[in-house]
């Protein structure tokens, strides 16, 4: 599917991070991440090497990435005809993301019921900040009382 139609309005002037948000929304749904973005620009009179680290630094800030591994380069159309057009062609690895071997069940992990409880306990106190129950140890044995 295609997001952006080249005769609809309403991208004229779009910012192009946006459609780069929404590929690495679909990407990071898929369970998938970017390992590398290989990037070549064909212009005209390629000049780059001025702005060539900002390109890659702005490049890895929108896909969430280090700098190393954005690689932009440019080069001219010479023998391709293309002597008044501007190219850029990008590939990007990727490779999925694994799953955590240490989230388990809680029932793989828990055995008993005051196990569970105990855990639940914790949870409540630490993330709502709801003191401990205290349990009353009675004084005598209630299974003793004629």
């Amino acid at each position: 599917m295609c997001i952006r139609d080249r005769g609809d309005p309403r991208w004229k002037n779009a910012d192009s991070a946006i459609f780069l948000n929404l590929a690495m929304e679909e990407l990071q749904n898929a369970g998938y991440r970017i390992v590398n973005i290989d990037t070549t620009l064909v212009l005209a009179a390629p000049k780059i090497a001025p702005i060539a680290g900002e390109m890659r630094a702005r490049v890895a800030d929108l896909l969430n990435v280090n700098m190393e591994q954005v690689s932009i380069k440019a080069k001219t159309p010479e023998g391709l005809g293309l002597d008044h057009v501007a190219q850029c062609h990008a590939v990007a690895l990727v490779e999925r993301v694994p799953e955590p071997d240490e989230l388990k069940s809680m029932s793989a992990v828990i055995e008993t019921t005051r196990q569970l409880e105990d855990v639940v306990e914790d949870l409540v106190t630490s993330v709502h900040g709801v003191p401990k129950k205290r349990t009353l140890t009675p004084i005598f044995d209630t299974e003793d009382i004629t």
